[in-house]
């Protein structure tokens, strides 16, 4: 049973953490505060500790926290902790709120994606962007019509996506492997498209779809 670290007690950490221990996969959720989780965990259930306890637990960590807060939990976690494993980069550069159009703005620009920023603070880590461009009520199991739903991944370590995309596939996903980490700064953005429907119509159960012939 592989271990799965899950950084982040957020909705997007318990959704991808319950999502994993209901696929008999052993996790520890880990938090600035693990005690506020111990209910919660105990139904699920997953065990808790701290971001560096669960940086340390799992074979793969998941790094599930606000895109303001990445680079300090990548630090709280420990670089060295983190190299050699898989770390599904969850995060996107959200700067605040949306303007009135509905569009967030970004921290980062078309220079720089905040994965490379991670993966320059960890650099022997093996960074894979997932799970960047919908919401965490979908992420696992989204059930949406037409068939599985596109995510959109990167990284510089073949084995990696090649893991993240049997995760996804699991959680029922097509994956979209878009090529090294370079890319994350066109992946990232995504996050600003699919939320303007939230935005304007409180439509949020929507997620994109790749098509060929």
């Amino acid at each position: 049973m592989r271990k799965i670290g899950v950084i982040g007690s957020g909705p997007v950490g318990r959704t991808l953490a319950a999502g994993f221990a209901a696929h008999g996969y052993d996790v520890m959720i880990g938090s600035r505060r693990p005690g506020t989780l111990e209910a919660w965990a105990a139904a699920v259930p997953v065990r808790t500790g701290t971001v560096s306890e669960a940086a340390r637990f799992g074979e793969t960590v998941v790094l599930a926290v606000r895109g303001s807060a990445a680079e300090d939990a990548v630090r709280l976690a420990g670089p060295s902790v983190l190299s050699g494993k898989t770390v599904i980069d969850t995060t996107n550069p959200i700067a605040g709120p949306p303007s009135a159009a509905g569009v967030l703005p970004l921290f980062t620009d078309s220079g720089q994606s905040l994965m490379e920023r991670l993966a320059a603070l960890a650099p022997q880590a093996r960074f894979v962007k997932a799970f960047s461009c919908v919401g965490s009520g979908l992420m696992v199991s989204p059930g949406l019509a037409g068939g599985p739903p596109t995510m959109f991944i990167c990284g510089d370590d073949a084995s990696a996506k090649a893991e993240v995309g049997e995760i996804l596939r699991l959680f029922g996903w097509d994956a979209e492997d878009m090529g090294g980490a370079e890319t994350a700064r066109a992946i990232e953005p995504l996050c600003m498209l699919w939320c303007i429907p939230g935005f304007a119509r409180d439509d949020w159960d929507h997620a994109f779809k790749v098509l060929r012939p």
